[in-house]
């Protein structure tokens, strides 16, 4: 009976230990947006409609959890077709040769302040990997509408984009060196 006991008790810890959870990006409640300088004296914003992720958590916070993130590089709208279509070019993505932009997370750790992590991962353009390490605000976990599990978090950081061979203009008095990227996530628990 004692060892019948032991089991149970085994198989119930392994169980809520390895316990893994999958979100998935919700695109109706989620944006990838940046900014970058323009002339020195102005700010040009812009956004990629199409991308796709997903989280692997281990619990009810970020904690251990991993992420995985594309970006169709396509979907560029910064509002002016004739600027977009030229970002798409080899002045810029090149996105007939590279058309994705990724992010694979490495690790993740819990900030000193609350709900705040820092995530570090590797982000691929075009041909560079590169690890980052970004600020990770988690929102939380509730229920939407229809019921279903969300989980919800931001992060807003800066890329140097001639780190990652985006050369037009590299002195960057028309176009700026450095794009803020703001991103805010929404995820659909699987």
């Amino acid at each position: 009976m004692k060892k019948v006991f032991l089991t149970f008790v085994f198989a119930l810890l392994s169980i809520t230990v390895f316990a893994q959870t999958a979100w998935a990006v919700d695109p109706m409640h989620s944006s990838v947006n940046f900014t970058i300088k323009h002339m020195g004296i102005s700010f040009v914003q812009g956004r990629f409609d199409s991308f796709e992720g997903r989280v692997i958590t281990k619990g009810d916070g970020l904690d251990d959890a991993t992420f995985e993130f594309m970006t169709n590089i396509n979907s560029i709208n910064t509002g002016v077709e004739m600027r977009d279509k030229h970002l798409k070019s080899p002045d810029f993505f090149d996105v007939e040769k590279y058309p994705q932009m990724r992010f694979e997370s490495i690790a993740i750790t819990k900030d000193k302040a609350k709900n705040t992590y820092i995530l570090k991962g590797k982000l691929n353009i075009k041909d560079v990997i590169k690890e980052i390490s970004v600020p990770v605000t988690f929102g939380g976990i509730t229920k939407n509408q229809q019921g279903k599990e969300v989980l919800g978090f931001q992060t807003t950081f800066k890329v140097n984009r001639l780190d990652y061979n985006i050369k037009y203009d590299p002195t960057g008095a028309g176009v700026g060196k450095e794009v803020d990227v703001n991103l805010y996530f929404e995820m659909i628990k699987q």
